[in-house]
């Protein structure tokens, strides 16, 4: 572990040319960047661990301890290959406690020529690094993250024009740009197995006996002292952050990272496909890759994901659809959201097309709540910071999105809960696919969202369809007024009723909204009510109504 002042085991040779500081945040951790590459012996590393970026929202104690592990597990391999490490850690009695005031303080110990780092994975970072550059007068050097498949400035010349961005069209440029899963090259280059997706064949539920075969946990990493060491440190100085942290057993270095890669390619992934979008009670992970941490702190390259996925597939042990599906989200889904957050602005964050301004309930903090999937769903977030994508879209975000919760609450959890979460995930996934939050101002008439061409909105019936959740819970889902009356199925007439207007020109949504219509004033008035009375007791307080109530 590096030493608390983050000196060097090696003193540096007397070198004529003027220093770089050069700043490896949490998410950077990639030991052959071009960045690192470069790095000469007069340069000095600069890594971080202040209290600011745990409390800028609520960080989950794991997340917290995942970034700060993995930065001490990565500086100390760079001390090993004798590259000098300023390193401040949490608990350091000088530690000034942000990023801004410890650059100001290393710039000024250090006196750079130049302070260089690999492009943020946020605005407010971007932003942070620029006054440092005001206020210092030194030059600043923002590197370009070849981590990514696609630049920002690709995405804007693809998305030009376009006054809604569906991922699917985006997704099938990358298969032809890459290779992956293709039949030829150019132009002229055919998806393998004849479609570019195989959605329908990925949509299955387990049926009444649950998954068979069982999925296999995915692998665990024993915590070494380095990673004891970091725990101690958050119990000392951030006693107060949400999560448990008993169960921490994530990668926090690339080998322990490549090891989750196979556990994942050689037991997980041929199951993955079918039941990407299942439930299952006390199954917290199914067949899922539970990779993402590792790829978003850069310890995994989503190119070798792709091609160990591949491989697997040529050699007859994953089946395309499996396959297919894993690549999608690397190369299409995750280039996608990334590409999104940076073309919007930092004003992005600001957007809430269905004007909703509720608080988020208190029990997405404590699990404590008699609806069964969303005492499942978050529990486990609460015990390991980590939900797949199925529970964080249908159940924990879906409710959210029909109760009226504002959007930039749900963001700020997603972003502080999840071990994963990066500003440039979490935003985009959240406002837009999440909460349907995310139309541009000057989007024409039928356009309700940049990112999802329609709200993931859904009742209890979704719910019990995918999972075994309602098969131990009080509420009924087929019911939508009344004391047993499932609080997502309520929520979702309710939503519908609230939103028909600015729902009114979307074609996805013309044929459900016909049922709003069916409905006698009576009957949508009832659900008003009982949805008022339900936010109420859950402590949502108010969801604007774009409607008059009937």
């Amino acid at each position: 572990m590096p030493s608390p002042r983050g000196v060097s085991p090696k003193p540096r040779q007397p070198d004529s040319t003027p220093p770089r500081l050069i700043i490896v945040f949490g998410d950077q951790l990639d030991p052959d960047s071009p960045l690192i590459r470069s790095l000469a012996p007069h340069d000095t590393v600069l890594m971080m661990e202040v209290a600011a970026e745990s409390r800028h929202v609520p960080s989950h104690a794991q997340r917290t301890a995942l970034f700060l592990s993995a930065m001490r597990h990565f500086a100390a391999a760079l001390q090993l290959r004798n590259i000098p490490v300023r390193y401040i850690t949490l608990d350091d009695p000088d530690n000034t406690g942000s990023f801004e005031t410890e650059i100001t303080r290393a710039a000024a110990a250090i006196k750079p020529s130049n302070i260089a780092c690999i492009h943020p994975g946020e605005w407010r970072v971007l932003a942070m690094l620029q006054r440092v550059q005001t206020a210092t007068g030194i030059p600043l050097t923002i590197w370009p993250d070849d981590h990514f498949l696609t630049t920002p400035q690709e995405f804007e010349a693809w998305a030009k024009g376009r006054s809604s961005l569906t991922m699917e069209f985006f997704y099938r440029e990358q298969r032809r740009k890459t290779g992956y899963l293709m039949q030829g090259r150019g132009s002229t280059a055919k998806p393998i197995g004849g479609a570019w997706n195989f959605d329908k064949e990925n949509r299955l539920p387990f049926g009444k006996t649950g998954p068979s075969p069982r999925p296999r946990p995915p692998q665990t990493f024993e915590p070494d002292d380095t990673t004891r060491a970091v725990l101690e440190a958050i119990q000392r100085v951030l006693p107060d952050l949400p999560g448990d942290t008993r169960s921490f057993a994530w990668p926090v270095t690339r080998p322990q990272a490549l090891q989750a890669l196979d556990d994942f390619i050689t037991h997980r992934l041929p199951n993955f496909g079918p039941f990407e979008d299942a439930m299952w009670s006390n199954e917290p992970t199914l067949y899922h890759s539970t990779l993402s941490s590792a790829l978003n702190l850069k310890l995994l390259n989503p190119r070798e994901c792709c091609e160990r996925a591949i491989a697997a597939y040529h050699a007859g042990k994953a089946p395309l659809q499996s396959v297919e599906a894993f690549v999608r989200q690397l190369i299409g889904w995750r280039e996608f959201i990334r590409a999104v957050y940076w073309l919007e602005g930092p004003s992005y964050e600001q957007r809430n097309s269905l004007n909703q301004h509720g608080q988020l309930p208190p029990f997405y903090w404590t699990a404590q709540t008699d609806m069964a999937c969303l005492k499942s769903c978050i529990g486990q977030v609460i015990q390991t910071g980590f939900g797949h994508h199925i529970q964080r879209l249908m159940v924990t975000g879906n409710f959210a999105l029909i109760a009226g919760v504002h959007p930039r609450a749900v963001s700020d959890w997603y972003l502080g809960m999840f071990v994963d979460g990066i500003d440039w995930v979490t935003l985009p996934n959240a406002l837009g696919m999440v909460m349907h939050a995310d139309r541009r101002p000057a989007a024409p008439r039928g356009v309700t969202g940049l990112v999802g061409t329609k709200p993931y909105a859904a009742s209890g019936k979704y719910i019990q369809r995918m999972s075994n959740y309602c098969s131990h819970c009080r509420y009924d889902p087929a019911e939508r007024t009344g004391p047993t009356a499932c609080p997502f199925t309520v929520f979702y007439w309710d939503f519908l009723i609230r939103t028909r207007d600015q729902l009114a020109d979307n074609q996805r949504m013309a044929m459900i909204l016909k049922n709003v219509d069916r409905m006698t004033p009576q009957a949508r008035t009832q659900i008003t009510i009982d949805a008022d009375l339900l936010r109420k007791k859950l402590g949502i307080t108010t969801a604007a109504r774009a409607i008059k109530s009937v």
